[in-house]
């Protein structure tokens, strides 16, 4: 099993949605768990493609913290 960060953002009436450890790899949705659900799948196409293509798998090197100020 492979993990990795996901970043979602609201944009005007969509919600876009990233991982910072696999480039190009985005998704979107009308709301932010369509979001999430669409990159999720998104994710796994990702990785099955480079799976097949023999590609390494990148390392899950992200992570997010909340900064209290």
């Amino acid at each position: 099993m492979y993990r990795f960060l996901v970043v979602i953002e609201k944009a005007n009436n969509n919600y876009l949605a990233y991982s910072p450890d696999l480039p190009g790899c985005v998704a979107a949705g009308t709301t932010r768990e369509e979001a999430e659900r669409n990159m999720h799948e998104a994710i796994e196409i990702h990785v099955s493609g480079l799976l097949e293509d023999k590609l390494p798998i990148p390392e899950s090197t992200s992570f997010a913290e909340y900064v209290a100020v």
